[in-house]
């Protein structure tokens, strides 16, 4: 044989997955469609996230947190209803993923050389209910690096094992099709493909060279979900979240593809939970784009108000950073709004200046350098919106700023086909929030939910601005904001067992063949349910590429 094990992709899941393998003396074929400049795929591209639970940094803060809390946060956010079927693993998944989480998951990291900021992010706010979606308390612990500095180790793991003749890479070539002899994987078919010099992100050829075959004991799948295929986004686009649009951003490379889905499903593998997936409504379109229709995810702070296509205030729990799908599912099922492909942020420049964040490791080179000087300079100490921020706001096609309301909404209604926002709506929302700022009481839910997050000494440092009023002229200029939905994750895919072996139609596993990361919707088939409570999704690749390749060594010992 080739190999005593193919792993199928070398993003992240992949990598722990071949670390796992050679770590124990097991020989890798290490097979992906991209070029030696893409190891680690989407997750080199990430803020570097990671849920963590009862953490020394969150008690260091004064965060209270617990296995317990943490569990029926995910509980309530994941919404298990298939748990006869298709969520049967996923479920289980879960639960041994909020343990990890809460107990050896930092432990782990650190052996592997990966830290973490002191300070806790509160993504995902939720949706208001003790028992529904979101996050209790600050549980987004970034990664030293980004998710650059969450790929490196292995990453250099892979390319140790290489030197000592344990892993072999086979770039540039893609497969198409997983050889399942009497039920047992026995290797991959593909195309090889052209060589391709372009830098990691960018678009490569598909211009086929020749064939290959690989055979081996076991086949580890890890190639990612479909979030560069437009088409099958919108194939899959559930009805409870109306209408896809029709134009997004793209929040992740080209080659997201999907391919090894149906590749799976032809081999006799199960896929679970299609309907289910994770985009952004945030979105920008990238100034500076690196793959086609690169757009950016703004990671807002609570006090930048939120308007519909048609200048409506959006409803709770349709409020920045607290309950993205729910967000996504107003905009898209409001009948008079549908057919409007963006929605509005309309803020000061006081709150840009501390409260937006862009997610990227591109966006955010402080921390990708892991330049603490830079940190504290630009973030904590320094004046003005962060470099990146202050790009987007100077270049972006999807910012405009002014003096006054009425010039701002000129400027809002040039970004659009016809103008479809009037002034003198949008001041009066807005003056009856800002009368609500005058005094520490309110009734109105997002003025709460500032003065909340202001108690937690994480967001009052670095992450919301000082309460004022939006038409407050020292607080300015105005900004608006154009946004749209940004594509990023697949929530379901191939169905696994807990060692993430690869489950057939008739549920039993398929002797030989596992998968891991974003095509096994990060374990089970759809651990995060309906909605993911974010830091979960290079955990999940951790976790389920570590499963797969701990059961594979066994497997092929």
């Amino acid at each position: 044989m080739d190999a005593d094990v193919i792993v199928v992709g070398a993003g992240l899941a992949g990598l722990v997955a071949a670390h796992e393998l050679t770590s124990r003396g097991r020989r890798v074929a290490l097979v992906d469609q991209e070029n030696a400049a893409n190891l680690g795929g989407q997750a080199f591209w990430s803020f570097g996230g990671l849920f963590l639970v009862d953490s020394p940094q969150q008690r260091r803060l004064g965060i209270k947190d617990s296995f317990e809390l943490a569990w029926n946060d995910w509980q309530g956010s994941a919404g298990f209803d298939r748990q006869d079927d298709e969520d049967s693993w996923a479920v289980r998944w879960a639960r041994a993923y909020v343990e990890f989480a809460a107990g050896e998951k930092l432990s782990w990291l650190e052996g592997h050389g990966i830290k973490l900021l002191p300070t806790v992010g509160w993504a995902e706010r939720g949706d208001l209910r003790a028992d529904g979606h979101g996050n209790s308390v600050p549980r987004f612990h970034i990664a030293w690096g980004t998710g650059t500095g969450v790929v490196e180790p292995f990453v250099e793991y892979a390319k140790q094992a290489r030197r000592d003749g344990l892993l072999t890479f086979y770039h540039r070539h893609q497969v198409d099709a997983l050889v399942v002899e009497d039920g047992t994987a026995r290797g991959v078919r593909g195309t090889i493909l052209a060589d391709d010099t372009s830098p990691r992100g960018v678009s490569s050829n598909r211009d086929r060279v020749g064939d290959f075959e690989l055979t081996a004991q076991a086949v580890v799948v890890t190639s990612g979900g479909i979030g560069a295929d437009h088409d099958i986004v919108r194939r899959y686009w559930p009805e409870r979240l109306g209408t896809p649009p029709a134009e997004m951003a793209t929040g992740v490379p080209a080659y997201v593809d999907g391919r090894m889905l149906d590749i799976s499903a032809e081999a006799g593998v199960r896929l679970v939970n299609r309907d289910r997936m994770w985009h952004y409504t945030e979105g920008l379109h990238n100034w500076d784009p690196i793959w086609p229709g690169h757009g950016i995810r703004i990671l807002p702070g609570p006090s930048s108000m939120w308007f519909d296509a048609l200048g409506r205030r959006l409803p709770d729990p349709c409020l920045p950073g607290y309950d993205t799908l729910s967000t996504l599912k107003y905009l898209r099922t409001t009948e008079d709004i549908a057919d409007y492909d963006h929605s509005w942020f309309v803020l000061t420049q006081k709150i840009i200046e501390k409260e937006f964040a862009l997610s990227g490791s591109e966006q955010n080179p402080d921390i990708t350098a892991k330049d603490k000087t830079a940190v504290l300079r630009d973030r904590l100490l320094g004046k003005g919106a962060p470099g990146p921020v202050d790009a987007f706001l100077r270049k972006g096609a999807d910012f405009v700023t002014a003096p006054t309301l009425e010039q701002l909404v000129g400027k809002m209604n040039g970004l659009t086909d016809k103008p479809l926002l009037d002034a003198e709506r949008l001041r009066r929302q807005i003056e009856a929030r800002d009368l609500q700022m005058t005094n520490p009481y309110s009734k109105d839910s997002q003025v709460q939910g500032i003065r909340n997050a202001r108690r937690y000494i994480g967001d009052r440092l670095g992450r919301v601005a000082t309460p004022h009023r939006i038409l407050d002229p020292a607080a300015g200029p105005l900004i608006g904001v154009k946004l749209h939905i940004l594509t990023r994750k697949t929530l379901g895919g191939i169905q696994t067992d807990l060692d993430s072996r690869a489950l057939g139609a008739d549920g039993t596993p398929i002797e030989g063949l596992y998968a891991a990361g974003e095509v096994a919707g990060f374990g089970g088939g759809g651990v995060h349910g309906y909605n993911a409570l974010e830091g979960t999704f290079l955990g999940g690749c951790l976790f389920s590429g570590r499963a797969a390749g701990r059961a594979a060594a066994q497997q092929t010992g």
